[in-house]
Parts: C-alpha cells; structure tokens; sequence
C-alpha cells in the first residue's frame, strides 16, 4: 500500500493596473509586444521600480490565511535562460518571501475538515509568451513583468481530491479578496503539481515529480491520478529508480497522460542573488491596516450563513465557493426570499436551467432580484410552486422583470377564495360518490386523488394547502 504526497505551485497573476517593475499596462491582451518599455525588455541601464499596489495585495493574501506578513523582505534574480524572458533572469523572492507560514482548511465529502499549510507566497515578475507558428517561434513580451504572487503548499495533500479542494478554496479566496480575476483558461491562475508516493509508514519522501503549468480544476486531477499510477507501477514492477526521476513533466490532455520535459532544477542551480538595482521591501504601519482590510471570506461566509440564516453547512459551502453566487443569494433575500427557500430556487432551479444553457451565474439572465420576489409570491401563496417554475422558465427566455404583471399574463395567480375554492370541491365529490364512501369508510389514502381533481378542475391554479384543508373539512362534515 502506498500514500500519496501532494505539494502545489500555484501562479496567481494580480490585478494590478501596471506591471510590477514599471508603469506599463497588464492588459497584455493587445498587438504583440505594445505594452513594453525598457524596463519589460530588459534593456541595459533600465531600473525596475516597485509597485506598491502588488505589494499590498500579497500582504491582503497573507492575512486572509493566517500568514506573517513579513515588514522587511527581498528581491532576488533567478538565473535562467528562456526565449520569453529577455533579462536572461526572474525578479523573485527567495531568502525573505513577502508572506509566508500561513494555512487554509477544506472540507472532504466525508464532512472531515483538513488543514493545509502555506509554506509561503511571493512576488515575482511573470515571463512573456511564446508563440508557435509552424517552424517559427515568436515572442509576445506584452506580459513580461506582470505581477505574480505565488503561492507555495506544503506537501500536506494525500488525494487528488484533495489537492482540487485546496485549489477551489485558494481560487475563491484570491477572488473573494479581489487581487485577481482568477481566471484559469487566461492563465492568471495556473498551477504546478508536485507527486510523490512513499510505502505506508515511511517518513521519508519519495522523489518529487513535477507536473508544469495545468490550467483547469479538472486537468489537475487527471494529471495527478496518472502520475500517481504511473510511479506506483513503476515501483512494483521493480524499476522505480529508473523511471521516476526528479523531474518536471508536462501533461498531455488529448492522450491523459504526463510526459516528460526535463530535468527539475535544484534551487542552487538558479543562482539566487539580491537583485541589486531594487532596495529590501520595508512595510509601513499605513500599508498593514490598509492590508488587513479584507472582506468577508468564505469561511465567515458559511459560519454567518449556518448561524443566522440557518440554512446547512453543506448548502452554505456550496454557495460561498463562489463569490458572485455568494453575492447573489445575498441580494434574493434582500428582495424578500426566505434563506432557505432562496437555496432550493437559486442550487437546483436556477443553477440547473444555468447550466444546462452553459451560462454562469454572473451572466444570468434571471437578476436576483427578480428572483427573490418570485420566491416571496410563492411564500405569501399567490403562485404555486409549480407556477413559479413555470415563471422562471419564462424568465429565462425573456427580458421582463415585473413579477405580478407577468402572474396576471401567464395566468398563474393561485385560487385562495373559500367560496370559489368550495364550488370546484363540490363538484368534485358529487362526481365520486363512491370514493367519497370510500375514504369516510376509512381508505383516507384517497385524499390525494380528491386534491388531483379539484387541481385539475382548476387548471392547476387552486392553493394546494387551501384545497387539503377545505377537502378534510367536507369529508369530514
């Protein structure tokens, strides 16, 4: 038997407005290598310049998990030669990260809660981009120096389970916080996977294989179950040390399958030095209050949920995993809708029709609003729950907002009147007289076929609960 160890890199690129040695623009979605300057390019006698805007986004992280916020730290150069980098180093902390010693904790499907601990998160500068076309290479230095904050684990993960969670939990807090947009197909959020296994019981590590640059929750999970095959068979096949080497591989998502890239650098072989042109980072008093305020995160979110909207741990971890469903399930029941109401109509109606359209939550077509005030007609009995299904159908195909207007046009306002309610019931009974003898002969299992009758009678519009109630007190009379 075997355990599995799992330690992850992950690159968040911040959302700062320049890059962070200069005042070019980040938006390096524009014409190939416009938002350069000197500084980007590396150009003799150019000096780099801090962004302090970077600086007090990574300390916002550092608290948000726990972390020492370090008042003093280093820039240090990463020796190392890529077409994409034309310093022919990296600005990055080695020494003196900005944050680290922090933590995180996810909840297992079992309910069991993990912590995961933060080794540290530094600054750094990212490298450009190489474009491939047939057998000419170029390169796009639009987003060399944009800032990353990255975000090292220790090797606390025993699953690939696991290791999304944590990767979930890490993506929603860097959104929560708003250092950046997160976006994983963009590669402002990319992660390198560290795997290993080791015989149950051993303390030591076995050697470390690096997985470079996955770009999706689900790649990460591949990517791990097959490195985590593949040593396991190698070891019982005999030939561990010849075909598990420290190394950094690439996974191939057409085959599913790691491939091999190179050798995995050691850290003395980047020849880390302080970088000389940029003084030590010292953080103010001004910069740390600033910095720790943060908003409320996911983790507040679900406890304030649970306790004073009384809706289920599960449903509020569910929820608060994303910041903009957080936001809106916030805004249904400041437009009337009970808390747990707006959980059943917001996770299984409208998440469901979302989906199945592929839209997000952030591009519904149904405001929260207008969603709450759905809800808050079915909660005061003027529609049926059916009827607000079939509301929020409409909803989705059309751009109307006005909910007691589109009650009266679709035709959905529920029958409440004893009287009118009373002359259906009625009918009904005088129709089944013999089921009528029936249920006051003791088959009271007949109710429900009474209460299909006067629905259908109806066309579906009488108050389900006004029709029990009233039908037991005629059976009964």
């Amino acid at each position: 038997m075997f355990e599995t160890v799992i330690g992850l890199e992950v690159h968040v690129q911040l959302n700062t407005r320049s890059k962070i040695f200069c005042s070019c623009p980040t938006s390096f979605a524009e014409h190939q290598n416009k938002n350069t300057c000197p500084v980007c390019l590396g150009l003799p006698g150019a000096l780099p310049v801090l962004n302090v805007e970077a600086v007090k986004k990574a300390m916002s992280f550092g608290y948000a998990v726990n972390a020492t916020v370090n008042r003093r730290s280093i820039f240090n150069r990463k020796s190392y030669f890529y077409p994409d980098s034309p310093k022919a180093y990296q600005i990055s902390q080695f020494d003196v990260p900005i944050v680290q010693d922090g933590e995180l904790f996810v909840v297992k499907e079992n309910g069991e809660e993990k912590r995961v601990g933060i080794t540290r998160a530094h600054l750094e500068a990212d490298a450009g981009k190489n474009i491939h076309d047939g057998e000419i290479s170029k390169v796009d230095l639009n987003r060399a120096d944009t800032p990353l904050l990255e975000i090292v684990s220790e090797p606390d993960m025993r699953s690939s389970e696991e290791a999304v969670l944590y990767l979930r939990k890490l993506h929603s807090i860097v959104r929560y916080l708003d250092i950046s947009d997160a976006n994983m197909q963009e590669g402002s959020f990319r992660c390198d996977v560290n795997v290993s296994i080791r015989p149950k019981g051993q303390k030591e590590y076995g050697t470390r294989v690096e997985i470079k640059n996955l770009n999706s929750f689900r790649f990460v999970k591949q990517a791990i179950d097959y490195e985590v095959e593949r040593q396991i068979e190698a070891w019982e096949d005999g030939v561990y040390a010849q075909e598990v080497w420290q190394e950094t591989r690439l996974y191939d998502t057409a085959r599913g399958e790691t491939r091999s890239m190179r050798g995995k650098e050691e850290s003395a072989d980047y020849r880390y030095f302080p970088d000389p042109d940029l003084r030590p980072v010292i953080v103010t008093d001004a910069m740390i209050e600033e910095a720790k305020k943060i908003p409320e995160l996911p983790d507040e979110k679900v406890a304030r949920y649970v306790t004073e909207l009384g809706i289920k741990r599960e449903d509020a971890l569910v929820i608060t995993a994303q910041k903009e469903l957080a936001a809106y399930f916030e805004a249904m029941i400041a437009a009337g809708a009970p808390a747990r109401s707006a959980v059943t109509w917001l996770t299984s109606e409208l998440l469901g029709r979302l989906n199945k359209a592929g839209i997000d939550i952030a591009n519904s077509p149904v405001d929260a609003e207008t969603l709450g005030r759905l809800i808050a007609r079915i909660e005061d009995g003027t529609i049926s729950g059916k009827g607000g299904k079939e509301l929020l159908d409409h909803l989705m195909e059309n751009d109307e907002r006005d909910i007691d207007l589109l009650i009266e046009k679709l035709g959905l306002k529920q029958l409440s009147d004893d009287g009118a309610l009373l002359a259906i019931i009625d009918e009904v009974l005088a129709a089944n007289g013999d089921k009528v003898d029936e249920y006051r002969g003791g088959k009271e299992k007949l109710l429900g076929f009474f209460v299909g009758q006067v629905m259908k009678a109806s066309r579906g519009t009488a108050n389900p609960g006004k029709v029990n109630q009233l039908l037991k007190e005629r059976l009964h009379s």
